[in-house]
């Protein structure tokens, strides 16, 4: 021991401006971990050095070294005053622990750094209008890219129409670098302009080979860098219907199986949308390798992709698995994800419409009819697709109230004609007649007060008149006639109201009969006379009574006798020379005509005794001379030999081919 300890001692002690060289050296070789090495020197000898922390803090982070950075920010942050909250708050955004970094942000206001950093927090929240007031904020500070990313927070947010006038207050081109040319044409995909979207998407692609190219990136670096441009080409050709050149797209990128893994699992879930059920089990093989089942009913993607995805893909990938499960008919996997969904995209109707969906499959009507309300209750800014979807599923269930009921709380389209006759319809069927009647009264009041321009408040108002004449509202009935025919003059409604009128107020029916334009050719026709005789009778080739004969005249001018056609033969067929009769059993089998003879047995082969093939001398020489005798015959035995003679010309045939 002696020895060592004199050796050390005669060691000479390293200064701390060549530990920082050294530092300095490493850094700039992205040699981390060595860096980390020699910030620990510097600190063992100056406790305090606010470099040297730092240094060693970022060098961890730099190394992915995200649970050392922060066990050692919490460590150092007891020895030292140094502020470390923003390198904490970055350690915890890169553990997805977005509320704690969020927190740990809060005493770096006008911080650029923290603001740049505070809109990628809030980014990947989703809480795209706080991060786009962010960003706003930050356009006086000189931040390289800043207005990339200002523009995809535009369009994550539903902005996409600021997008323009944001470019231009910046003075840029969308041309002025790859990464913004694709941003500005994902903004013109959300605004529907897809043919400006693709040719700025093929610029982007463009640009995007000659900048990595000069930068002297490999090819497959390349294409990994351009890997999203690709993908978005390929969707665009499937908004626009160009199905194979789409396919084309996803298949080639999943085939290069680049290191770009968001790209590549956008495209994956893109080709499976595309393909739609046709291939149920290659999509789920697929999704299977993206979604990763964790302890109990917990869910997460691989690969990091939670982190990278937004929550409208990350939310798009799981959906399309529950409902490959759903055409695969797996109703407990499908029920076991649909558990998960609303906890983890808890503001999307996806997950309600989909756990309604699997209890409909389960034929458990009642239960999907409680989800669609209480989460239509819940949100109600989101319920219109809900409600509709509790409609639907209450009528087809059987249960007419319930569907009307949520049809009735869509006010957008609640007083629209075909919404206002479903209603009315479901509540016929569940038999209130009264809740019917009230529908078609609130939609007149709506329509009466409506300053739209192509107005329905004759059609409302026809369809209300007939149905409370149906029901035996005939005064209601009339009065909405009446109405009818001082606002728009219609000939339909004065009919009705004399229709109506006659059950009640036949004076006023005549009154009303009179503004009726009498109909042509109907002058000489005596009504009196109509009205004595017990109706009017059908008789063969004779005239009418009470019709003049001039009328009766017209009408038999009027029928058309009827064109006989030739009848259509066979080809080559000729009708003057047809030939003998066909014969009319012709499509019976054989052993069903007439004419058929069936074979006789030989009785003399039950006589054979002996070994098989051995036939006896007298046996032999009877059946030599009966032949003899066969060939004298006539009759049937000719019959019979020609019979036997045709299976032997046809296997004549076989062996001369």
């Amino acid at each position: 021991m002696a020895p060592k300890a004199a050796a050390a001692a005669a060691s000479p002690t390293v200064s701390i401006e060549d530990l920082f060289t050294s530092l300095n050296r490493h850094v700039q070789r992205s040699e981390f971990h060595l860096a980390v090495r020699v910030s620990d020197q510097v600190l063992s000898i100056s406790p305090g050095d606010e470099d040297a922390i730092r240094c060693k803090v970022v060098a961890l982070i730099k190394n992915d070294k995200i649970d050392d950075a922060l066990s050692a920010i919490e460590k150092l942050s007891r020895k030292s005053s140094v502020d470390l909250t923003f390198f904490k708050a970055y350690c915890l955004y890169r553990q997805n622990k977005l509320d704690e970094a969020l927190t740990s942000l809060k005493g770096h206001n006008g911080d650029s750094a923290a603001m740049l950093l505070e809109s990628q927090i809030l980014f990947r929240l989703g809480r795209m209008d706080a991060c786009v007031s962010v960003y706003q904020n930050l356009q006086k500070s000189k931040i390289d890219s800043l207005e990339i990313n200002f523009v995809a927070a535009l369009v994550t947010a539903g902005r996409a129409t600021e997008v323009q006038g944001t470019i231009e207050s910046l003075r840029l081109k969308p041309t002025s670098s790859f990464e913004l040319a694709y941003n500005v044409a994902c903004s013109l995909i959300e605004r529907n302009k897809l043919q400006d979207a693709e040719q700025l998407l093929l610029s982007a692609r463009r640009i995007g080979q000659e900048t990595l190219m000069e930068e002297n990136l490999l090819d497959d670096d390349i294409e990994t860098e351009l890997a999203p441009v690709a993908v978005q080409l390929g969707y665009v050709q499937q908004v626009l219907g160009n199905n194979p050149e789409a396919l084309e797209a996803y298949s080639t990128l999943i085939k290069k199986n680049l290191a770009d893994e968001t790209s590549l699992a956008v495209a994956k879930n893109n080709l499976i949308a595309l393909k739609g059920p046709k291939d149920v089990s290659d999509g789920l093989r697929k999704l299977d390798k993206l979604i990763v089942k964790g302890e109990g009913p917990t869910f997460s993607l691989a690969s990091g992709l939670d982190l990278k995805l937004s929550p409208k893909q990350r939310e798009a990938i799981y959906v399309n698995r529950l409902l490959l499960l759903l055409h695969s008919n797996k109703l407990d996997q499908a029920r076991e994800l649909a558990s998960v969904l609303p906890t983890m995209f808890p503001k999307s109707i996806m997950p309600a419409l989909l756990q309604a969906a699997v209890h409909v499959r389960e034929n458990k009507a009642n239960k999907a009819e409680e989800i669609l309300g209480n989460f239509a209750n819940k949100f109600p800014d989101k319920s219109n697709a809900v409600l509709l979807a509790r409609a639907q599923v209450a009528a087809s269930a059987g249960h007419p109230q319930i569907a009307a009921e949520s049809l009735l709380k869509i006010q957008d389209i609640q007083h629209m004609p075909a919404t206002t006759a479903t209603i009315v319809a479901l509540k016929e069927r569940a038999g209130d007649i009264d809740g019917a009647d009230a529908v078609f009264d609130s939609a007149i009041q709506w329509w009466s007060n409506a300053m739209a321009e192509d107005n329905k408040l004759a059609v409302i108002m026809r369809e209300a008149a007939l149905f409370k004449l149906r029901h035996g509202n005939k005064n209601e009935a009339a009065h909405l006639f009446e109405e009818l025919i001082k606002t728009h003059k219609s000939i339909d409604a004065l009919v009705g109201l004399i229709e109506t009128a006659a059950h009640t107020d036949v004076a006023k029916a005549e009154s009303y009969e009179k503004q009726l334009k009498p109909l042509t050719g109907l002058k000489g026709i005596d009504v009196d006379a109509l009205e004595k005789t017990s109706g009017a009778k059908h008789v063969d080739n004779g005239p009418i009574a009470g019709i003049p004969e001039a009328y009766e005249q017209k009408s038999k001018e009027k029928t058309k006798k009827k064109r006989k056609r030739k009848p259509k033969y066979p080809k080559g067929f000729d009708p003057a020379n047809p030939g003998p009769p066909p014969d009319p059993e012709r499509w019976l089998p054989k052993r069903e005509r007439s004419s058929y003879r069936p074979k006789r047995k030989d009785k003399r082969a039950a006589q054979v005794r002996g070994s098989q093939g051995a036939v006896g001398k007298e046996a032999a020489n009877t059946v030599s001379s009966k032949s003899s005798q066969t060939t004298n015959s006539k009759g049937t035995s000719q019959s019979a030999s020609t019979e036997q003679t045709k299976p032997s010309s046809k296997s004549r045939k076989k062996s001369r081919n």
